[in-house]
């Protein structure tokens, strides 16, 4: 019976961890460049009294390398990224990756993404744009153009989330294993005068989440009767005694 009650109580805390990811994706639905988090669970297999016994481990969380809907803004800085890579910016953290490409120029010529951090080229380096009023393109390559001249190259970086990762904000992370330039990747790229809608996929979401609540409430149901019948045990076998 004690046996159970541990299988079940692993299950329990299995299912708090992923009852978190998913009110955090339902939560940034609306999120623009938003990449959900998933969590693959594994049994953990250990021996009782001879008898084999099924644990559930926490989980290991993971992002949804799934590419959100592009959506038209017709603003020549908003930006949305083809295939599986990120915008660098520079945060109070760090450099952290994000698929949010919603920029604006600083009265200094800086490109900035909405909360005012800078985008980072490929080297690394803060992205300066002389416009003078110009207008600006974008290139095939990446580049941003301003009436026809090159200004300055968008940087787009990879990065092994498998290592792990800390959330920046709504859509940015840093991933535990640092991130590398891309190079010489024609599945990535870039389109102007779009953005990249949350990944997350509302229905799915909201109908994981109400299996997650009501597998809970069935396990703390089975603890409760295991538990009931372990204190009748126990009064039954000392009433013999």
């Amino acid at each position: 019976m004690e046996t159970g009650i541990y299988v079940s109580l692993s299950s329990q805390v299995a299912l708090e961890q992923r009852l978190s990811t998913l009110a955090d994706n339902v939560a940034n639905l609306n999120t623009v460049g938003f990449r959900a988090t998933e969590i693959k669970f594994q049994d953990v297999l250990q021996r009782s009294g001879g008898t084999d016994v099924h644990y559930v481990d926490p989980g290991k969380e993971f992002l949804s390398e799934k590419n959100g809907a592009l959506t038209p803004t017709g603003n020549s800085l908003d930006f949305a990224i083809r295939g599986n890579a990120y915008f660098q910016v520079q945060t109070p953290s760090g450099p952290a990756l994000t698929r949010d490409g919603r920029f604006s120029l600083t009265p200094n010529g800086g490109l900035v993404t909405v909360q005012g951090y800078p985008v980072l080229d490929a080297g690394g380096s803060p992205i300066q744009i002389a416009t003078s009023g110009g207008k600006v393109a974008l290139g095939n390559d990446g580049s941003i153009q301003v009436d026809g001249r090159r200004a300055a190259v968008l940087g787009l970086f990879e990065a092994n989330m498998n290592n792990g990762y800390q959330r920046v904000g709504g859509s940015a992370f840093i991933p535990a294993a640092g991130a590398q330039a891309v190079v010489d990747r024609i599945d990535a790229g870039v389109v102007q005068g779009f953005v990249e809608e949350s990944n997350a996929n509302p229905v799915q979401e909201m109908t994981r989440l109400i299996m997650v609540q009501r597998n809970f409430e069935d396990i703390s149901a089975t603890m409760q009767k295991n538990e009931t019948s372990l204190e009748e045990a126990i009064k039954s076998l000392g009433s013999r005694s």
